[in-house]
């Protein structure tokens, strides 16, 4: 296997003038697509694994008084941040379907366009 001549193939490629500018609007309508389920789980998880924190810690008597109403508090904070992290994913899988379906006119039509 020639190795160098893959190389310099490798290397004029990257050097080429390239008419990508379909392939380049293609993937910004891509990532424009799918960039609010993102934020929004990334967030979400973020603030319920927070939450999940809060209640451990107040059911293992880190922060707050200690008394017995603590610890209860603490459990219910908690289980209510494990379903906060358990309806994360269902909900990004409906923003990303409902991302996908309002910009999947313009990406099939792009698309078309570059595949012919």
């Amino acid at each position: 296997m020639n190795t160098d001549k893959i190389y310099a193939e490798q290397l004029a490629n990257e050097y080429a003038p390239k008419d990508t500018s379909k392939v380049v609007a293609l993937r910004k309508l891509d990532a424009k697509a799918k960039l609010p389920a993102t934020i929004f789980t990334y967030s979400f998880g973020i603030i319920a694994s927070l939450v999940t924190g809060i209640g451990m810690c107040l059911s293992m008597k880190v922060i707050g008084s200690g008394a017995t109403a603590m610890f209860v508090l603490g459990i219910i904070i908690g289980i209510v941040g494990l379903l906060g992290m358990d309806i994360n994913y269902p909900i990004y899988k409906k923003l990303l379907e409902k991302g996908k379906q309002k910009y999947a006119f313009e990406i099939m039509q792009l698309a078309k366009e570059i595949s012919e």
